[in-house]
Formats: C-alpha cells, sequence, structure tokens
C-alpha cells in the first residue's frame, strides 16, 4: 500500500527531520529513518492500531520521539494527517480530516 501526506504533515515531517538535526548532528536521519520503518509497517497493516478517532482515524506512537503519526485509510492509500506533540496542542488537526475529503491531499508515495 502506498501512503501520502496532507500537506500540513509533510511540513511538519520535514521540519521535525530538521529541528532534530539542529539538536544533534545524525538526530533527523535517525528520526527520517524511525518514521519510514513505522510508517512501513503502517501501510502493511493500517489497521493494526487501534481507533483514535471515531469513525477511520488511527495514532501511533514514534517512540522514542515524543511525537504521534495520526492517519487513516483512505482510497487505497494511507493518509497522514498530522505528525503531532504527544501533549503540544491536542486536536489541533482535526480539520485536516474534512479538508482532504475536499481538496484532496499529497500524491501517493509508493511504499510497499
Amino acid at each position: 500500500m502506498t501512503y501520502r501526506f496532507h500537506p500540513a504533515a509533510e511540513a511538519e515531517h520535514l521540519g521535525q527531520i530538521a529541528f532534530y538535526e539542529s539538536r544533534r548532528k545524525g538526530l533527523g536521519g535517525r528520526y527520517r529513518d524511525h518514521f519510514l520503518k513505522i510508517v512501513q509497517g503502517v501501510c502493511e497493516r493500517p489497521a493494526q492500531y487501534p481507533i483514535d478517532h471515531p469513525p477511520d482515524i488511527r495514532r501511533v506512537r514514534l517512540r522514542p520521539f515524543p511525537l504521534s503519526l495520526i492517519y487513516r485509510e483512505r482510497d487505497g492509500a494511507v493518509e497522514i494527517l498530522a505528525l503531532a506533540h504527544y501533549r503540544r496542542r491536542p486536536g489541533y488537526w482535526l480539520g485536516r480530516a474534512a479538508e482532504t475529503k475536499q481538496e484532496g491531499a499529497s500524491s501517493p508515495v509508493n511504499r510497499g
């Protein structure tokens, strides 16, 4: 299955890479690699994580990073809605689910 980012989620992801890299050389790459490993697992079995926001939005933690990957399965792809900090601004991304229904998300990325 492929995955695609909501445009704001892609910006969050790229921002996290830059943030971690600025904190310690190589940490941005470790974050990116961990993110890709988690996304690969999600793409292989999207329903493996419980629904966090009905009817179809799921969450998986990116431990050891203090982030959660917020996603849903849509049109045969995993749609990444947010990379949200565990404790900051809960639910700020909820409007993205409605946006992507109307406007569409970024292009799918083939990851298995």
